[in-house]
Parts: C-alpha cells; sequence; structure tokens
C-alpha cells in the first residue's frame, strides 16, 4: 500500500467526472481505496443514460468516503470539473484531484502526486517526462497528445512537457486563486486552461512521471471539435501573451 497523503494539505479529494462509465467506475474506487484508504471521491455525473449515476449513489450510501454530483446535462469536461472544484472548495478540502474514470490514470499512481505536492502548488502526472509512459494508444492518439503539448508550449511559452494531461493534484489554495468561474474551455482544452492560468498567476508547478493506460471498456470522449477548440483557444491565448510582451518591450525602450 503507498503511503498516506502528508496530513499538513489537508483531506484529499479526488472528482472524477462521468458519462456512461458504469463498467468502470466501480473499479476505479476500489483500486483507488485500496491504495489510498483516506481519500474522499466525488463523481461528477452528467446525467449518464447507463445508470453510471445510479451506481455511484449506491456505492456512496455504502461508504461515506464517495460523494455524488448529479448534473443534468452533459456539459463537457471542463463544466463537470469546475462544479466539483467548487464543491470541494466549499467543504474545505485541502487537496482537490483530477482522475479519469476510464482506468487510463491508474489510482495507485496517485501518491505519486501527492508526495510531490508539498513543494509545489500544482503537481502534473505526466506522461512526456522520464518515466512517464503510455500503453496501448494508438498512433493517432499519441500524435495528437505530444503534438498538442508541442503546439501549446511553444505559443504560451511555457517549459511543462505534457500540457494536455489530466492527472492532477491542486493544493485547494491554488484553487482558489484561478478564477474558477471564468472558465470557459470545455473539453481536451480545460487542461491547457488551468495549467496556463496557474503559470501565469506564477504558482510552482511540478510533472512527475505516470504510465497512461488507454480506456479497456467504453468509448473515447475525445472529437474533432474537441481538437478545435483547444487549437483556437491555445492561439487566442499565445497571440495575447506576445502582445503583451511587445508592449513591455516599447514601454521599456520609450524609458
Amino acid at each position: 500500500m503507498a503511503q498516506q497523503p502528508d496530513q499538513e494539505l489537508g483531506q484529499v479529494l479526488v472528482v472524477i467526472p462521468t458519462y456512461n462509465e458504469r463498467d468502470n467506475i466501480g473499479k476505479i474506487v476500489k483500486r483507488l481505496h485500496t491504495a489510498l484508504p483516506d481519500v474522499h471521491v466525488l463523481v461528477v455525473d452528467d446525467g449518464s443514460p447507463d445508470g453510471t449515476g445510479q451506481l455511484a449513489d449506491e456505492m456512496a450510501a455504502a461508504d461515506e468516503r464517495v460523494h455524488v454530483m448529479h448534473r443534468t446535462e452533459k456539459a463537457g469536461l471542463g463544466a463537470a470539473y469546475v462544479a466539483g472544484f467548487q464543491w470541494a472548495l466549499e467543504r474545505d478540502y485541502g487537496v482537490v484531484c483530477e482522475m479519469d474514470a476510464d482506468g487510463s490514470h491508474a489510482p495507485e499512481q496517485l501518491h505519486r502526486l501527492l508526495d510531490a505536492l508539498p513543494q509545489a502548488d500544482l503537481v502534473l502526472g505526466s506522461r512526456w517526462v522520464p518515466g512517464g509512459e503510455v500503453v496501448n494508444w494508438p498512433a493517432k492518439r499519441k500524435f495528437l497528445s505530444l503534438g498538442g503539448s508541442l503546439y501549446s508550449r511553444l505559443a504560451l511559452g511555457a517549459s511543462i512537457r505534457d500540457m494536455t494531461g489530466g492527472y492532477r493534484a491542486f493544493r485547494a489554495d491554488t484553487l482558489r486563486k484561478l478564477n474558477l468561474v471564468s472558465v470557459a474551455s470545455a473539453g481536451y482544452c480545460f487542461q491547457i486552461d488551468l495549467l496556463w492560468r496557474t503559470l501565469e498567476l506564477g504558482f510552482r508547478v511540478r510533472e512527475v512521471p505516470i504510465t497512461f493506460l488507454e480506456r479497456e471498456f467504453g468509448e473515447s470522449k475525445m472529437s474533432g471539435n474537441i481538437v478545435r477548440e483547444a487549437l483556437i483557444r491555445v492561439t487566442k491565448w499565445g497571440l495575447r501573451r506576445r502582445g503583451t510582451q511587445l508592449k513591455e518591450l516599447f514601454s521599456g525602450k520609450k524609458k
């Protein structure tokens, strides 16, 4: 069993958004509590027609560490996470984590993120740092992930290797300062959006290696629209950043 989280950080909550994940959610929560028994879970279900929400309710009734939020529409990953984060902050959790429901993020590796959090404000589980890897991923998905991270790094001037990964651990105080109500990114781009906000505010961000495993059950939520949203938004943020740099440069020359 992995070492339990640093008590000084406060209670840990793992937010798991779901949409049609009935085949996965029970297994992933069981694995998480086997690895880290003291961690709490919030399942944020977007009205899954396959009964995911009902199963989550049954899990919550049997285990006080499990909580459920029911949303009436499928509004995207970003909206689900923002709702989950706000729920966590209202209840004074000290650490809030992101984790996929499909098993692609190994719960047994969450301790790596939590172990690094005393020296950081946000810890990313990274596929693209030494020791990180992906398993059973199609070449197209790997290209999209690597290409998306590379483009985002270049556009935003960031040194983070895995800009798009969704396995993360935030200090609650970090989330409180990110102006979550203004987050409009819905899907793939949400991860870049929150990371960019964190970096712009000067918070400490660390990456730790993880193994990313392609889902065994269910269908991926990735789509062309999600990729296009990320491309458009990152380009806008990058242009805004360049514009700010030019203003600062010319302002310095005038002085």
